[in-house]
């Protein structure tokens, strides 16, 4: 019963965040740059959390995490500039294929450990630039030109059903046996866990979320092109888990809006950004080597203050 006011109590906060930002969005109140933002931080917590799944969760080295997120920037492109489909059709449709190249690259792969994982999941991200580089019908090098469709509404909303369904995986008996790969997959596997299969299906989940993801993006910035999903993309995403804390949701989602809004605020200093940005990033490896969260949620913070301040 106390976790479901729990839950209820996230949603509702969750939804009046929404409307106060809607509203200050139809009264001007929030630049059209401060928008810009608030997708692109919501893009950067789909992508985060995603990957969470498969590296904070299930413990499987993964780079190539921007390689699933072309997928859903170029189908869903395709949908909706080429084939007239809706927005949200283009999404959806955008995300189950790159749900099944998760399985694809799942399957052979996810048999593998630590840097040989890491080493296959890169070449494909590597393999999915280079075959949309080289294809005309998307526009290749050039690029592929995309009408503006993604609002605050949409990248809010899918935010929110991201973090819901992950969450509610974790919590389940399949996120435990996920969990239980992570800390021992030798024990996990003698336990009668079927490790490959609920390590590919934690790979298939996290590639239809960043699926979803790339097509929010594609349709926010009119043009995609394949130079903008390429192993340095990947790294980013890596640094978003990492930073806010393996095994840690909240950190995750914490860390993409630091560093977004760190990246947004820095981008009037070009020749110092990524200096800036950088020493930003060591400073906090240096005095938060487990990332902001480590291993904890938000919810367990606030738990420990409330029992501190019982004690007193």
């Amino acid at each position: 019963m106390k976790k479901s006011k729990i839950f209820w109590g996230y949603m509702a906060l969750a939804l009046v965040v929404y409307a106060v930002v809607q509203v200050l969005i139809n009264t001007e109140a929030i630049s059209y740059t401060h928008q810009n933002m608030l997708i692109t931080m919501c893009i950067n917590i789909m992508l985060a959390v995603s990957l969470h799944i498969i590296i904070g969760i299930t413990g499987q080295f993964s780079i190539g995490h921007a390689g699933f997120m072309a997928v859903g920037a170029y189908v869903s492109a395709i949908c909706t500039m080429k084939l007239g489909m809706p927005f949200v059709t283009g999404i959806l449709l955008g995300a189950l294929v790159a749900a099944i190249a998760g399985l694809l690259v799942g399957v052979p792969t996810l048999r593998l450990k630590g840097d040989y994982l890491a080493i296959a999941t890169l070449g494909f991200a590597e393999i999915i630039r280079i075959v949309f580089l080289n294809i005309d019908y998307v526009g290749g090098a050039a690029g592929m030109q995309v009408t503006h469709q993604s609002t605050w509404t949409y990248a809010f909303f899918a935010v929110f059903i991201t973090i819901l369904i992950i969450s509610n995986f974790t919590n389940s008996r399949h996120g435990r046996a996920c969990i239980s790969i992570r800390e021992d997959e030798i024990a996990a596997d003698a336990m009668g866990i079927n490790t490959t299969y609920y390590k590919v299906v934690a790979f298939a989940i996290g590639s239809f979320f960043a699926g979803v993801a790339g097509a929010i993006y594609a349709h926010n910035f009119y043009i995609i092109q394949p130079t903008t999903f390429g192993f340095l993309k990947s790294f980013d995403i890596l640094i978003f888990v990492v930073l806010g804390g393996l095994g840690s949701l909240s950190g995750s989602v914490l860390a993409a809006i630091f560093l977004t809004a760190v990246t947004t605020y820095l981008q009037g200093f070009p020749e110092t950004r990524m200096i800036i940005y950088s020493l930003v990033l060591i400073l906090v490896m240096l005095y938060r080597p487990t990332g902001l969260l480590g291993t904890k949620e938000i919810t367990d913070v606030f738990k420990f203050g409330k029992k501190g301040g019982s004690k007193a």
